[in-house]
C-alpha cells in the first residue's frame, strides 16, 4: 500500500483528500502545517507528500528543502490554489515530482501518485546500486571436467531454484565467489541484484551500519541516512563472505534477519523489512568456531541449512588444463593477444605443482605467463612457480614456522614488486590478513622492493 502525507492548512481539503484517496486504497494520513509534518516524517516512512505551498509558517518550498535533506525522501507533488510560473519553476528546482493547480481532479492525482511512487522507487533503487558495490562484470561459469567438478555443478543446479540459505565452504581461491554467483544465476532472482559484503572488510564498529544501513545522526559522522545492503539486495540475492569474521555482537541481529526479514537502522526505531537469498561463505571451520565460543551455535545452524563444499585445486588436477586453456584466452582479450595455449612442458609444470592458493593463484600465473610470452604459444620459461629452491633462505637457519612464513611473504612482495593486493592473492589470503603479518613481522614495504 502506498503510503501518502497530505500537508495543507485548509481543513476540508485534508478531510476530502483523506476520504478519497483511502477510498482509492492509499494509505494516508494529514498535517495541517510544516513542523508537524516534519515530525510525522522523521517517524512514519511516506512514499508520497502532497504539499501545499502557501500556508501559515514555513512556506511549502522551505519544507520541501527540509524534507529533500534525507535521500530516501518520499517523492513530493505540489498542490496549490495561486499557481505562478516562479513558483512552478522553483517547486521543480527542488526537486518536486509534479506540480498541480487547484481545483484538480481526483483520477488525475491518483495517477500522478502511482507514478511518482513509481519514480521514488526507482531513484532508491539506483541510489543502493551507487552506494555499495555489486557485481561489476559477469563472471562466466564453473570451468573443469573433473568428477568432483561435475558433483559439485549437479548440486548447485539443485540448490539454486530455492530460497534456502546455502553455506559455501572451501580454501582461498577455490572459487566461493564464483559459486555464490552461479548460485544466483540459477536461480528465481536472477533478474534483481546479486549484492556482496565481505565481513572482514570492516572494522565490529562499521560493519552493522554496512549491513543494516544508519539514521541521520546514529552516531558522530552520520551526516545522512545510509542505506544498509540489505535494503540493496531486496528481492534479490546477499552474499556474505568471509562470514567466520561476523562480530559476536551482530551476529543475534543477522540470526533475526535471517529468521524474519526484519531489521532496524543503526540509530533508527522503524522495523524495516526486507526480502532477501542469503548466501554465506568462509574458508574456516564454523564448527570448531562453534565449540570454541567464537561463533553462535544457533546461527552456525542456520546458515547451515545446505552446505556446497569446493575442492582445492590439488585433489582435482584434471580440471588444471581447461582452466590454464581459459584464463590464456581471458587475458588474450584483455591484452590483445592471440596466443594458442600452452606447451606439453608448460602444461606439465602446472599439473605438478601443489596450488597452495588454488584457482586463484593459477590465474595469476597465467596472466603473468600472457604478458611475458613472446611466442605462439606459453613455454615452460613462461611460468613462474615458488619453489622450495627459489625462497631465499637457508633451511638449517630455520627452526619456527614464523619464520619460514617471513620469509615466504618477502619471496612473493619481491616477485610482485611489493604490490600488496597481488601478494595476497598469490597467497591465498586477504589483504588485511597479510597487511597484520607485514605489521607482525616488522617488515617495510618500502625495502622489501629494494
Amino acid at each position: 500500500m502506498i503510503r501518502v502525507l497530505a500537508i495543507d492548512d485548509e481543513e476540508p481539503i485534508r478531510r476530502l483528500l483523506k476520504k478519497e484517496l483511502t477510498r482509492k486504497g492509499f494509505f494516508i494520513d494529514t498535517a495541517p502545517e510544516g513542523q508537524t509534518a516534519l515530525s510525522m516524517l522523521r517517524d512514519t516512512a511516506y512514499d508520497v507528500v502532497l504539499l501545499d505551498i502557501v500556508m501559515p509558517g514555513p512556506d511549502g518550498i522551505s519544507i520541501m528543502k527540509e524534507i529533500n535533506k534525507d535521500p530516501a525522501c518520499p517523492a513530493i507533488i505540489v498542490l496549490t490554489g495561486k499557481a505562478t510560473v516562479e513558483t512552478a519553476v522553483e517547486a521543480m528546482k527542488q526537486g518536486s515530482y509534479d506540480y498541480l493547480t487547484k481545483p484538480y481532479k481526483l483520477e488525475e492525482l491518483v495517477i500522478l501518485i502511482d507514478r511518482a511512487y513509481e519514480f521514488r522507487r526507482l531513484k532508491i533503487k539506483n541510489l543502493l546500486l551507487e552506494q555499495e558495490l555489486i557485481k561489476k562484470e559477469p563472471i562466466l561459469d564453473f570451468v573443469g571436467k573433473s568428477p568432483q567438478h561435475k558433483e559439485l555443478l549437479v548440486l548447485i543446479k539443485k540448490v539454486a531454484p530455492t530460497d534456502s540459505t546455502v553455506f559455501i565452504y572451501g580454501e582461498s581461491g577455490t572459487g566461493k565467489e564464483l559459486a555464490a554467483t552461479t548460485l544466483w544465476r540459477l536461480s528465481k532472482r536472477s533478474n534483481s541484484p546479486l549484492t556482496a559484503l565481505n565481513c572482514a572488510t570492516f572494522s565490529e564498529n562499521l560493519i552493522e551500519s554496512e549491513l543494516f544501513g544508519h539514521e541521520k545522526g546514529a552516531f558522530t559522522s552520520a551526516y545522512q541516512t545510509k542505506y544498509g545492503i540489505v535494503e540493496v539486495a531486496d528481492k534479490g540475492t546477499l552474499f556474505l563472505d568471509e562470514i567466520a569474521e561476523m562480530p559476536l555482537s551482530l551476529q543475534p541481529k543477522l540470526l533475526r534477519f535471517l529468521d524474519s526479514g526484519e531489521f532496524r537502522r543503526v540509530g533508527g526505531n522503524r522495523t524495516l523489512r526486507a526480502d532477501v537469498r542469503v548466501i554465506t561463505a568462509t574458508n574456516k571451520d564454523l564448527s570448531l568456531l562453534v565449540s570454541n565460543r567464537m561463533f553462535r551455535e544457533d546461527l552456525f545452524y542456520r546458515l547451515n541449512v545446505i552446505t556446497i563444499t569446493l575442492p582445492p585445486l590439488r585433489d582435482r588436477k584434471e580440471d588444471i588444463e581447461e582452466l590454464a586453456l581459459f584464463f590464456v584466452n581471458k587475458y588474450n582479450k584483455k591484452t590483445s593477444k592471440t596466443l594458442k595455449g600452452l606447451t606439453k612442458n608448460a602444461l606439465s609444470k602446472l599439473n605438478n605443482y601443489s596450488w597452495p592458493g588454488n584457482v586463484r593463484e593459477l590465474e595469476n600465473v597465467i596472466e603473468r605467463a600472457v604478458i611475458l610470452c613472446e611466442g605462439d604459444s606459453i613455454s615452460e620459461q613462461d611460468i613462474f612457480l615458488p619453489s622450495s629452491s627459489q625462497i631465499k633462505y637457508s633451511v638449517p637457519q630455520l627452526n619456527r614456522l614464523e619464520d619460514v612464513e617471513r620469509e615466504h611473504i618477502l619471496r612473493v612482495l619481491d616477485e610482485t614488486s611489493g604490490n600488496q593486493s597481488r601478494a595476497s592473492e598469490i597467497l591465498g589470503i586477504e589483504r588485511k590478513t597479510l597487511y597484520l603479518k607485514l605489521k607482525k613481522y616488522g617488515i617495510d614495504i618500502q625495502k622489501s622492493k629494494s
